[in-house]
């Protein structure tokens, strides 16, 4: 998922993947240009002089996008990235790929809201920690009736299957994220940088960004810089005593190698108990829960899974969920 290339000769399969699985029925522009760029032996020469963590589709895009550069248009996206290609390599190197998506918060809620409260959240790859809030959004699952404050940033997400929709929003007391490079949603930059993920034809969700950050604004979360596999233990020890500590992430874990994945599981069992494991990522990235799948998940899913147990297929950002 999300186009990480894993070996040098994967580069055209890579961005060709993006295009068919990711983008088609998303993104017609993202997909056309994708499969534009798979084709195009100048182009995959310029991208794969970069290390392989910064040759992502997504990374790609967005850099051009925060540029000014055109993504309509598929020639003239192709003659802008060669001409301005040093500017272009210059924020994907800087740079990295922090989709911060608030509707994810929408397929976590179930799980978050059966918990005993009140909730101490650790988000793992937080980016500007927009999805530290699941308490102050507004959720509407299917044709059911809206919860959460009104006037807050509406969430909508089909269900498909026995989803546990609540009736109430769980009690956040704490709330905290790592991430290798944090993002300040004061900063006019970094929320430059969000809105330049967000793919050309997602409206709603730049919008949903924006209220989303204003959430954040008011009332920061604490955002730790660091690696996930270095800094859990530390932050988890910060957390309040009189709270169920939740350890969450979405869409984190395939950025690591097979050492990290398996070393992030391990130190899990580490923290206090009574900590929970909530994670949202595609289907093979953590083979615990690969192994536990009932059946395959459908093409561009997520699977969701609480302590290594999976219990929902979900959309990457949020759109929806069909309950194990």
């Amino acid at each position: 998922m999300h186009g990480i290339p894993r070996a040098d000769e994967d580069l055209a399969r890579t961005y060709r993947d993006f295009a068919l699985s990711e983008a088609a029925g998303r993104s017609p522009s993202y997909e056309r240009l994708c499969l534009g760029v798979a084709a195009d032996d100048a182009v995959l020469t310029l991208v794969g002089a970069l290390p392989l963590a910064k040759r992502q589709p997504n990374l790609l895009l967005g850099a051009v996008r925060l540029l000014g550069g055109p993504v309509g248009d598929d020639p003239a996206f192709r003659d802008w990235l060669v001409a301005h290609w040093p500017a272009v390599r210059e924020q994907m190197l800087a740079r990295s790929t922090q989709t911060n998506e608030a509707a994810r918060c929408a397929v976590l809620l179930p799980v978050l809201a059966a918990l005993p409260q009140p909730l101490a959240l650790i988000e793992v790859g937080a980016s500007a920690g927009l999805c530290l809030y699941p308490d102050r959004y507004r959720y509407r699952y299917g044709d059911r009736s809206p919860i959460g404050p009104q006037g807050a940033p509406l969430l909508d997400c089909a269900v498909d299957g026995p989803v546990p929709v609540p009736d109430r929003l769980p009690q956040v007391v704490w709330r905290a994220g790592i991430d290798l490079n944090p993002l300040d949603v004061t900063d006019p930059d970094d929320v430059r940088w969000l809105r330049s993920l967000i793919w050309p034809e997602h409206t709603e969700r730049a919008e949903r960004l924006s209220a989303a950050a204003a959430i954040a604004a008011a009332e920061p979360p604490l955002l730790v810089r660091g690696d996930l596999n270095e800094s859990l233990a530390g932050l988890a020890a910060q957390a309040p005593a009189g709270a169920t500590l939740v350890v969450f992430h979405t869409a984190v874990l395939a950025y690591l190698d097979e050492a990290g994945v398996d070393r992030f599981t391990a130190q899990l069992a580490e923290l206090r108990p009574g900590t929970v494991w909530l994670s949202n990522e595609a289907p093979r990235v953590v083979p615990q829960i690969a192994a536990r799948l009932p059946v395959q998940a459908p093409p561009g899913r997520f699977v969701l899974a609480v302590d290594g147990r999976p219990v929902a297929f979900t959309m990457p950002h949020g759109q929806g969920v069909d309950w194990l």
